[in-house]
C-alpha cells in the first residue's frame, strides 16, 4: 500500500523559509515521480513541483521558481521541497502526490498524503 506522510508545515512571517517532508513507503522509490501541489481555501490544487526520482529531473510552476527547491534522499525514501522567500500567497495546504508513469505537475497522480498546511503572515 503507498503511504505518503507530509511534514514540516507551519506559520512563518513572509520572506521566511520552511522545508517541507514527504516521507514515502509501500513501494519502489526510484519507479516513481514524486510531486508537491498546493490549494489555498477558495482555489484550485495547484502544481508546485515536481521530481523522477531515478533520472532527477524537476519540475517548477512559474510562481514557485528561484524560490522553490524539490529534492530526494533516496537512502531515506524523502521528497523535500526547500520553501524560501515565502509570500502570503503561498498559503495553502501542501501535498505531496506519487505516480509511477506520471510526472510533472498536472492531475495525473494517483497517490496522495493528507496534506500539511503552511501559513506565511505578512
Amino acid at each position: 500500500e503507498v503511504q505518503l506522510v507530509e511534514s514540516g508545515g507551519g506559520l512563518v512571517q513572509a520572506g521566511g523559509s520552511l522545508r517541507l517532508s514527504c516521507a514515502a513507503s509501500g513501494f519502489t522509490f526510484d519507479d516513481y515521480a514524486i510531486a508537491w501541489f498546493r490549494q489555498a481555501p477558495g482555489m484550485e490544487r495547484e502544481g508546485v513541483s515536481s521530481i523522477s526520482i531515478d533520472d532527477g529531473t524537476t519540475y517548477y510552476a512559474d510562481s514557485v521558481k528561484g524560490r522553490f527547491s524539490i529534492s530526494s534522499d533516496n537512502a531515506k525514501n524523502t521528497v523535500y521541497l526547500q520553501m524560501n522567500n515565502l509570500k502570503p500567497e503561498d498559503t495553502a495546504v501542501y501535498y505531496c502526490a506519487a505516480d509511477r508513469f506520471y510526472s510533472g505537475l498536472g492531475p495525473g497522480y494517483d497517490d496522495w498524503g493528507q496534506g500539511t498546511q503552511v501559513t506565511v503572515s505578512s
